[in-house]
This record gives C-alpha cells, sequence and structure tokens, in this order.
C-alpha cells in the first residue's frame, strides 16, 4: 500500500450530482481522507437550477466527462483512489485503464463494451430514452415512478419520493445510447483493454437487488477481466439496490470500499500525473 494516499476522488452516476455522496465524503473525511467529488460537466451548481435549465447537457458526452475527471486528477498532488457509482463506476475503470489512480472502485457500474447480454430490468430503465432516435441530443430525468423501479426499489414510494426530491435531476440521454451502442462502434468510448496489467487495482461491487446494473451485469464485467492479470475483485452484497450509496447498510458498503482500496492501492506502472 502507498501510505501517502490520502485523496479519494467520486464520480457520481446518471440522473445525479456529487450530492449523492454526500454520506460518503463525510465518512471518509472523518477518518482523514481528502475527498474531491467534482460534478459531470453541466451538472456544477443549484439542483434546482439544473432541473429548470436540463438543455445544458443535452450534448454532454462520455469522452468529454472522462476528461473532465483526467484534469481532476492531474491537478492532484498523489495517485488517489477512485470510486465510481452506476456510470461512474464505468468512468472509473476507464480513468484506471488510461494510468490514472492508485485503486480503483466501480459500485454498480454501468456496463464497458464487452457485455453482450442486459437483463430486463436494465432495458426498462433505459427503454423510455434508447426508444426514440431523437432523444440522442436531449437531456430528461426520470420520473418519480421510474426513478422508484430504478432506485428505490427496496424503499417505500414516500421514502423514494424524498430520495428524488433530493438527489434526481435530467441526466444526457447521449451517453445512454453510447454505452447501449457500444458493441456496434468499434471506437466506443466504454471500451477498455481487460489486458492492461499495468491498471491499477480495481474493485467491482454489486447489489443483489440492483435494478439498473444487476449483479449479473457487474459478474460479466468482471469475467472480462479475466482476460488479463491485473488485479481486479469482486463483491457482491446482498439486498442492495442501485441505491447502494444511501439506503440503509450503506455504512458496510462505504467501509468495505476504503478497506479494499487502502490495502491495494499502489502507484500504477503507466501513471499519468502532470
Amino acid at each position: 500500500m502507498s501510505e501517502s494516499t490520502k485523496t479519494i476522488v467520486l464520480i457520481h452516476g446518471l440522473w445525479m450530482t456529487p450530492l449523492s455522496w454526500e454520506n460518503w465524503t463525510q465518512r471518509f473525511e472523518s477518518k482523514g481522507y481528502k475527498v474531491v467529488a467534482p460534478a459531470w460537466p453541466g451538472l456544477e451548481g443549484d439542483i434546482d437550477e439544473i432541473r429548470k435549465n436540463p438543455d445544458r447537457l443535452a450534448n454532454l458526452d462520455i469522452d468529454t466527462i472522462v476528461a473532465s475527471y483526467e484534469k481532476v486528477i492531474k491537478g492532484l498532488d498523489e495517485q488517489p483512489i477512485i470510486m465510481g457509482h452506476s456510470f461512474g463506476g464505468l468512468f472509473t475503470q476507464i480513468l484506471l485503464d488510461r494510468g490514472y489512480g492508485a485503486a480503483g472502485v466501480a459500485l454498480c457500474s454501468a456496463p464497458v463494451k464487452g457485455i453482450l447480454i442486459l437483463p430486463f430490468s436494465t432495458l426498462r430503465v433505459s427503454a423510455p430514452a434508447l426508444s426514440n432516435p431523437f432523444n440522442y441530443n436531449k437531456a430528461a430525468a426520470l420520473t418519480i415512478d421510474q426513478f422508484h423501479y430504478a432506485f428505490g426499489n427496496n424503499l417505500s414510494e414516500e421514502e423514494s419520493k424524498k430520495v428524488y426530491d433530493r438527489y434526481a435531476v435530467p441526466g444526457p440521454d447521449h451517453v445512454l445510447f453510447q454505452a447501449g451502442l457500444a458493441n456496434f462502434n468499434p471506437h466506443a468510448p466504454t471500451a477498455v483493454d481487460f489486458h492492461n496489467d499495468k491498471r491499477a487495482p480495481l474493485l467491482l461491487i454489486a447489489g443483489t437487488h440492483d435494478h439498473i446494473s444487476p449483479a449479473s451485469v457487474v459478474k460479466a464485467n468482471y469475467n472480462l477481466y479475466k482476460k488479463g492479470n491485473g488485479v481486479t475483485d469482486y463483491k457482491e452484497f446482498e439486498g442492495k439496490s442501485h441505491y447502494i450509496l444511501g439506503e440503509t447498510g450503506w455504512e458496510e458498503v462505504a467501509d468495505y470500499a476504503l478497506d479494499w482500496a487502502t490495502s491495494h492501492a499502489t502507484a500504477p506502472k503507466a501513471a499519468v500525473m502532470a
């Protein structure tokens, strides 16, 4: 372990902002870590303003989002632990593949290129956007009912509504199309090199009640890394949904992620630091 690794970069997912990490940020800071949780471009600032003006997200794509996190990491004094949730988990894998990070944790990750079969629950969440090609350059929020199915399925409707009111924002449909069509695109931005043995260690975390990124998808993601010799682990949390960052028992997940990352952290051989 690198004793100097005291910085954590948190990457939020689609339909969320960095506020979704608020519990984890407080917990990690209380343990003496510096926590950096930037927003995707266009998702900075007040949530109400984002909700009123979703058009500023309409053309946001994966390359632009990942580049923004590359810039943040290059400005740090050390290689950080990178943790990402949902699409943030996908971006974590891309960043590690590019030589960033001392260790990475991808929670309930959106699928990388190479995962061929998506379950019905995943398709149900993404279908409203992907069913209409005119949504390619639009940004939209989940409805309260869609959010309850996607994120709040472990919660009552009332509890899910409270989470929705605090965290949910419109998201760029463009990134859904990029992920959904990745296997038909030879230059897909969701591709990673599963043979890259120089990347930092990676932990993939799944929840058995997740509707957006079911455990079967995360396990398939993990199995792709068996093609290489890089350090990759898989952890499945029984009963956890896609709202793994905030539902009851989130502390256990946060502590496991941090303990694993700190015990495996090592500066990758091909680190890219400015």
